[in-house]
């Protein structure tokens, strides 16, 4: 199982846009997918049409084991869902101690079976719940739009990963940028994309999301943009993204729990 955090310090990024549409093409590749919504603010559930749950059938039970309270799991058309409750944000504040940032790793490596991929979505900030999802993951996606300020959070973000890498997570194996929201009329654009990938050489993702106005409009009553329009631009470069993050772990056939294993990318 490939546990997988899509996270930003920087607002306005692509981020949740990225964690559903990333996983319903998983999903569409015939891999069991996931998505836990660890964001307070709760934009992943409502982008899927959820309402807000009940406190104990939301995310925040996995900071609350000693309850023994597991939330129920919502089957979407793709992939499936822990939703996220506001309740987090006050929850967060008695979140302090050191071992804190380990409740996340320990309830997907106790309690999450029958899943390839584990999708863990953040607010844009660091948070305990951020530091959580960043410790239980293998692989970290940085989505970032080629504009500076979103370039230098992304670049924060960066290093905030390889901090927790290196002190509290060597199981983190892979982080990469991914450029999102793509112009390619825009110099700037193409400068900082050029800037991103001279300093940071492979652990950028080849592949870009472009714009695409059927990702601005869907998500908004829980279809992904394979529901809107699955020939649209950014269909297809999530379809290909997809492809590339699976390339770095070895899920052998008999590991996919779907009706089919992932051979190549969805769309060329």
């Amino acid at each position: 199982m490939i546990t997988l955090t899509v996270c930003n310090h920087k607002g306005g990024t692509g981020k949740t846009t990225t964690s559903i549409n990333l996983s319903a093409a998983l999903a569409l590749g015939g891999y069991k997918v996931l998505v836990v919504d660890l964001d307070p603010q709760g934009f992943l559930t409502r982008m899927m049409g959820q309402p807000e749950p009940e406190v104990s059938a939301s995310s925040l039970m996995l900071f609350e084991q000693e309850l023994g309270v597991k939330p129920p799991i919502i089957q979407l058309p793709t992939f499936d869902l822990i939703p996220s409750s506001p309740a987090l944000s006050t929850a967060q504040r008695r979140l302090t101690k050191p071992t804190d940032v380990l409740w996340a790793k320990e309830y997907i490596q106790s309690e999450i079976k029958g899943y390839d991929v584990v999708v863990l979505d953040t607010a844009a900030a660091v948070t305990v719940y951020s530091l959580n999802a960043l410790v239980a993951s293998d692989l970290v996606v940085i989505p970032v739009l080629p504009e500076y300020q979103p370039v230098i959070g992304a670049e924060q973000t960066y290093q905030t990963v390889k901090m927790v890498q290196k002190k509290l997570n060597p199981g983190l194996t892979v982080c990469r940028f991914l450029f999102t929201m793509v112009d390619g009329r825009k110099r700037n654009h193409l400068a900082y994309r050029k800037y991103l990938r001279e300093k940071y050489g492979e652990d950028v993702l080849n592949g870009i999301i472009r714009t695409c106005t059927t990702l601005s409009v869907s998500s908004r009553d829980g279809r992904t943009v394979y529901d809107s329009n699955p020939t649209a631009r950014g269909a297809i470069d999530y379809a290909n993204l997809a492809d590339e993050v699976i390339s770095y772990f070895n899920l052998e056939e008999s590991q996919v729990s779907g009706p089919s294993s992932h051979a190549g990318p969805l769309y060329s």
